[in-house]
């Protein structure tokens, strides 16, 4: 019997046979550039965060599957887009680098004012939001590229380790990511073509999670957590040329990345759908009556 487990024991994938080294998180030390070549949006992108890692992983005695490689969740974001005093409305989440989404399309109007109010006059703002994350029903929301749950990229992000294997595997893993959005000059929710953005202010936090699953059983092995923040504020006078409308205002080079010398947990949200682009909605929030949903969530 002492045989048996013994065997058992060691057809294992334990953490402590899992080496990691060289492993690096960086954020570019170069500002925010802004781009004002459209008369329609303002475009904004900012510096990579980058995350690397070495591996090495112990033969796989058992016919099953590992998969090593990064999961990112966002557990914080505030992004504000001012209109003078008319109000604020919250934008979308940063797409990939491969996402089309890096270009927004203004939210669609709304329905027509009562006679006798004027919309923008009443309104306060408009806002993308996460309401799990909001009202602190969960930790973190997936940031997923919403097809390879719960990975952030099924490329140069993860390794497929297929078994039984007899030898060890030695392999890199690394991630990108960065923020490249546009906003409107004009007010999201009207038909006006007349700049009134005033201020961009943004702040978004992310746990960044190196880990080993195995495919069949679930099991999942972290091997190194990753935390980092991202923050933007622009200030906009409207009244300027194009071209001369918008300036960086705080720090202009982001705080680095916090390598953790503890193995945080990964919230549930965090491996499943929907991720936090598709959990997002568009709320427009008057001074009078309840807040209206003009988009819901995916």
């Amino acid at each position: 019997m002492g045989c048996i487990q013994s065997i058992t024991c060691k057809a294992r994938i334990r953490r402590e046979n899992i080496v990691v080294y060289d492993v690096c998180a960086t954020i570019d030390q170069c500002p925010t550039r802004i781009e004002e070549t459209s008369p329609i949006v303002l475009r904004y992108k900012t510096p990579y965060f980058k995350a690397s890692a070495r591996v090495v992983m112990p033969p796989i005695p058992r016919h099953e599957t590992w998969v090593v490689g990064w999961i990112q969740a966002c557990d914080q974001m505030e992004f504000f887009n001012t209109y003078g005093d008319l109000g604020m409305s919250l934008s979308r989440l940063r797409p990939r680098p491969s996402d089309p989404k890096g270009i927004h399309s203004s939210p669609p109007c709304l329905p027509p004012s009562p006679p006798g109010r004027s919309t923008l006059s009443s309104s306060v703002r408009s806002s993308w939001e996460l309401p799990d994350l909001r009202e602190g029903r969960v930790k973190a929301i997936s940031d997923s590229d919403g097809v390879s749950y719960p990975w952030y990229g099924n490329t140069t992000e993860t390794v497929t380790l297929a078994g039984p294997t007899n030898k060890i595997s030695r392999f890199s893993v690394s991630m990108n990511d960065n923020f490249y959005p546009s906003v409107t000059w004009a007010v999201p929710v009207s038909d006006s073509n007349v700049p009134l953005l005033t201020r961009i202010k943004r702040d978004q936090s992310f746990t960044t999670w190196l880990v080993a699953m195995n495919t069949t059983t679930k099991e999942k092995i972290i091997l190194q957590t990753i935390k980092w923040r991202m923050r933007v504020d622009i200030q906009v006078d409207p009244l300027q040329l194009l071209g001369q409308r918008a300036r960086l205002v705080g720090r202009t080079q982001q705080e680095q990345p916090r390598i953790l010398s503890r193995m945080e947990p990964i919230p549930p949200n965090a491996l499943v759908k929907p991720n936090a682009n598709d959990a997002q909605v568009l709320m427009w929030r008057p001074k009078r009556g309840p807040p209206l949903v003009v988009i819901p969530p995916k």
